[in-house]
């Protein structure tokens, strides 16, 4: 299964815009759009019957340099999917992320950086979101700073969507930098150490291992380039 081919989160729509010609992607930039969109798909809701199966057929993922930390994560959650129970997965999603009460994750940024929901980087992010013609849909529960709200974002600066321009390099650096890059591993560790977390605890070292090469990249090139 190709990753294009995973359903992905639909928590942004763009401002309409005329006129925009998509650029052709190259082939690394359409495998992070891909990842980027599995991981919002998954952090937002649980996988149904038919992701899972289509996960279960996935090829490998053969990482670059040898990073083999992707290509296990990978491994180990195309395995599991091919096992899991869909409702089990969701009862677990439940769980983890919308039990009643406070759940035992929520992964939020500003709870992690500032301590508090929807506090000041929320609105920080939320500026950055309108430089860029991102919005949040309507009806959406979950703020903007979710977790798989932002690697959503992320996929859209890489490939662009409808009324919304395809940002350099640079720029996805600075999104990431700021709004992804000072609080994911904490979060990712806490849904993997997460009671009751065990499909969940894969998708959690999937999402960090991809992250921390995302990390990596952007300050490599950054090196480069100086």
């Amino acid at each position: 299964m190709p990753l294009s081919d995973a359903p992905q989160a639909a928590g942004f729509a763009g401002i309409p815009a005329h006129g925009i010609v998509p650029l052709p992607l190259s082939g690394e930039d359409q495998a992070r759009a891909d990842l980027y969109a599995l991981l919002s798909r998954l952090l937002m809701a649980p996988p149904d019957a038919a992701l899972l199966a289509a996960l279960a057929g996935a090829d490998p993922i053969l990482a670059e340099g040898g990073d083999h930390g992707l290509e296990l994560a990978w491994e180990k959650l195309t395995q599991a999917s091919g096992v899991m129970d869909p409702h089990a997965v969701a009862a677990e999603f439940d769980t983890l992320f919308i039990s009643i009460g406070t759940p035992p994750v929520n992964p939020y940024g500003s709870l992690y950086l500032s301590g508090f929901m929807n506090d000041s980087p929320l609105a920080g992010l939320r500026a950055d979101l309108a430089r860029f013609g991102v919005q949040r849909v309507r009806g959406v529960a979950e703020f903007e700073d979710h977790l798989g709200a932002l690697c959503e974002t992320m996929r859209v600066l890489v490939t662009g969507a409808p009324g919304i321009r395809r940002q350099p390099l640079e720029h996805q650096q600075q999104f990431f930098e700021a709004h992804i890059a000072p609080w994911y591993a904490r979060c990712v560790a806490d849904i993997a150490a997460a009671e009751g977390a065990n499909y969940y605890r894969l998708v959690a070292r999937l999402a960090g291992a991809f992250l921390d090469i995302e990390a990596q990249a952007f300050v490599v090139g950054e090196a480069l380039i100086d």
